[in-house]
């Protein structure tokens, strides 16, 4: 079984912000699969589906971001699945300008909540990663009101090719492995 989370926050104010792009993501994920992620379920909405002969779990926790991993965590323990084999979270970065989506296996939080949380739920850094670029504010600017913030009409576009790109790594990391799905979508991403 995998396991495919979104981060974002629950709430209609949230809906079309950049911190949901994780959510949004699933909801392009879950259109793909015919699923609906509609139960309520280990803090989160939950809906599962079949892909490439694999069982798939689609979840958008209900926790806020801050503290995604309560969810994560519950879900993984209950599964009992290996975060390093079994995971995916794709969620907002703001290293990268909207429209572009890295993938990445491990490694610290980058500065994220949901990820810090979901490491210090897991114990482990080791989970894959689908990161959906967001652009970082205007120089000087806060961050918490641009990453609560709905993005831009000229932004749109290119959030919602990279959110398209992020629903199929995330399938096709299903199908063939994290792995193979980082050579070619972060191959494709530098092209």
């Amino acid at each position: 079984m995998k396991v495919i989370v979104g981060l974002g926050n629950p709430g209609r104010e949230y809906e079309r912000t950049r911190h949901n792009a994780g959510f949004m993501a699933i909801d392009i994920l879950a259109e793909k699969l015919a699923a609906r992620v509609d139960q309520a379920d280990f803090h989160a909405l939950v809906g599962d589906a079949r892909y490439a002969g694999e069982k798939v779990l689609l979840v958008k926790p209900h926790t806020y971001m801050n503290v995604s991993g309560l969810s994560v965590g519950e879900i993984v323990r209950y599964y009992r699945i290996d975060p390093a084999e079994d995971l995916m979270v794709l969620y907002d970065d703001m290293d990268f300008p909207p429209g572009v989506v890295r993938l990445k296996a491990q490694g610290s939080a980058g500065g994220h909540n949901g990820i810090k949380s979901i490491i210090e739920s897991l114990g482990t850094e080791k989970f894959g990663r689908v990161r959906i670029g967001i652009g970082r504010p205007p120089k000087g600017a806060p961050i918490v009101p641009y990453v609560l913030g709905a993005f831009s009409r000229e932004e749109e576009p290119h959030v919602r090719r990279a959110l398209e790109t992020a629903a199929d790594a995330a399938l096709y990391a299903v199908e063939r492995g994290f792995a193979e799905a980082m050579t070619r979508y972060n191959a494709a991403a530098r092209a």
